[in-house]
């Protein structure tokens, strides 16, 4: 075949291309595993760190062994449905209105870990949060964020904004009322609240409008004084 011909340039670019997609298509699947288990990984940090267990990825998965007692879905009644509470993505439980539930074991005390979904500026936000065995008091919090502006909306990722959570209430006489995210300096009257992030109000206000969302799905397990 003449080299120089544009039969052989097309044929030559139509094999090039078919054998890197072909390589990159082997990677990919070779690499598979190892990227289901990083994300596994991170997974098991966040739930941990709600928990106030803050650890490398290589001791995410014996710390998470050690500390979860117990992992299950609920519905919105508080009842127990069928399903992995680890396996199964967020963002898919939470549009079948199912909600995982982590049960873990801290220095003797129950502690319930939730699931939090929402968005911020720029993108989706996600966390954790757990509460002690009252269903009650938040034990701890970890916010995460796919692409909020550093140093503003970003910063929900500082443990100085997590923080604040701790000790908070969700319900007050008996009513679920969520923690509110207020601006600096402000307040919300007849519920918990937290400072939101200076220069990150629309981040802060998908925080707000998340945990409200989020943990009304937990409203009735939370309210239930049974497992």
């Amino acid at each position: 075949m003449n080299r120089d011909s544009n039969t052989y340039t097309i044929i030559y670019a139509s094999v090039m291309v078919l054998l890197v997609a072909i390589v990159l298509a082997v990677t990919s699947q070779s690499l598979k595993p190892f990227q289901n288990e990083n994300e596994a990984n991170d997974k098991r940090q966040q739930i941990l760190r709600s928990v106030n267990i803050d650890v490398n990825a290589d001791q995410a998965e014996a710390e998470y062994n050690k500390l979860i007692q117990d992992a299950f879905l609920i519905n919105e009644a508080g009842e127990k449905v069928e399903g992995n509470a680890f396996d199964l993505d967020i963002v898919k439980a939470f549009r079948q209105k199912v909600y995982p539930v982590f049960v873990a074991n801290v220095n003797g005390s129950t502690k319930y870990v939730m699931a939090l979904y929402g968005a911020g500026l720029w993108g989706p936000i996600w966390g954790y949060i757990a509460v002690d065995d009252d269903k009650n008091t938040i034990f701890g919090v970890d916010f995460s964020h796919q692409g909020e502006t550093p140093g503003l909306g970003a910063e929900i990722v500082n443990p100085s904004f997590s923080a604040q959570f701790v000790g908070k209430k969700i319900f007050y006489d008996g009513t679920f009322k969520s923690i509110a995210v207020v601006k600096p300096g402000k307040s919300a009257a007849g519920q918990d609240y937290v400072d939101g992030i200076s220069g990150g109000t629309i981040t802060s206000q998908g925080v707000d409008e998340m945990l409200y969302k989020s943990l009304q799905g937990y409203a009735n397990f939370l309210s239930s004084k049974n497992q």
